[in-house]
């Protein structure tokens, strides 16, 4: 029985792969129109579909707002019921129907046919009211349904496959990077990795200045004080022109009985590794991993001899777990 049970899962899987296969060959040009008529609209991307289609145009108009292009999903039977208000002829209104006749779409679709509203249809159907009503046509192949071939499952898996397509397809486009995308999802597991190293850093009074002039023994109090294992090295003009670390106190007393009066410039390390403001902070960790440091200095662009703040290993580590 378990035996069987698997088999069943895997066969509904295998029937989904092929159904991808089917639409991936099935992309053409109506794609690439969809996503530059959407990318030119100041308005909104109203989507909506019948039944569970219904769900797939909530989780595409979820995606779509997440990677910049503003959307909303509405149900296909409140439109028969005051909904339609809600769809204006700045909008883009993208229909989903694997049969493209669904009674509850005529309503919608003579609705934006005399409102001059773009329409956008995925469908299954090419003999469809939908198909042929579309300004583009996003044709998905027919696909053999699981259970009994009537349930929608294989179908429901491409309605969303092309729904992800245009949204990442939109993303490129907009030049919609990891940092505007942190903007929408400030919270949670995915605001906790594009964390940047602005968000994290210790700033003015935190940061261990120390002009390279300085003696030894007064570079030593600050370092102390600061307990950060680090001292940023800088000019009269506050330029960064090194640092100080740990390491280097230890290989100075190696060489030297005496320490006090050594001016710091003369042992610092020169060039020290440094990063922009909005470097994932999970990339300045992976960096200092790789060079085996335990601290960074962080300036923003242009001025990269300006140091604004500093990151020290374990505060990167406690707050990106």
């Amino acid at each position: 029985m378990k035996n069987e049970i698997s088999y069943i899962g895997k066969q509904v899987i295998e029937l989904q792969i092929k159904a991808l296969k089917k639409l991936k060959g099935a992309i053409d040009n109506s794609f690439n129109l969809a996503v530059n008529k959407i990318l030119k609209c100041k308005s909104k991307t109203i989507i909506c579909g019948v039944g569970k289609s219904g769900i797939i145009a909530s989780k595409i108009s979820a995606t779509l707002s997440s990677v910049g292009t503003p959307s909303f999903s509405i149900s296909a039977s409140d439109c028969s019921h005051g909904d339609l208000g809600r769809i204006t002829n700045k909008d883009i209104l993208i229909l989903i129907s694997n049969s493209g006749n669904t009674s509850e779409l005529k309503n919608i679709i003579k609705y934006a046919k005399s409102n001059k509203i773009f329409l956008i249809g995925i469908v299954s159907n090419k003999n469809s009211t939908l198909y042929k009503s579309s300004n583009i046509k996003l044709f998905i192949p027919e696909v053999q349904e699981s259970g009994f071939g009537i349930v929608p499952t294989s179908s429901t898996t491409t309605q969303l496959a092309i729904g992800d397509a245009l949204s990442i397809g939109l993303m490129k486009k907009r030049n919609f990077g990891k940092l505007d995308f942190k903007k929408f999802h400030p919270s949670g597991n995915l605001g906790n990795k594009l964390k940047t190293a602005g968000d994290l850093m210790l700033t003015k009074n935190k940061i261990p200045f120390v002009n390279e002039n300085q003696k030894m023994k007064n570079a030593l109090k600050i370092i102390n004080s600061k307990k950060l294992g680090f001292l940023v090295v800088t000019n009269k003009q506050g330029l960064t022109t090194g640092v100080f670390t740990d390491g280097d106190l230890k290989r100075l007393m190696q060489k030297k009985n005496r320490i006090d009066n050594i001016k710091i410039k003369s042992y610092m390390t020169k060039n020290p590794y440094k990063v922009d403001i909005n470097t994932l902070a999970s990339d300045v960790l992976s960096q200092m991993n790789k060079k085996k440091i335990t601290s960074v200095c962080i300036y923003k662009k242009p001025n990269q001899k300006k140091t604004i703040g500093v990151l020290h290993i374990h505060h990167l580590l406690n707050n990106l777990r």
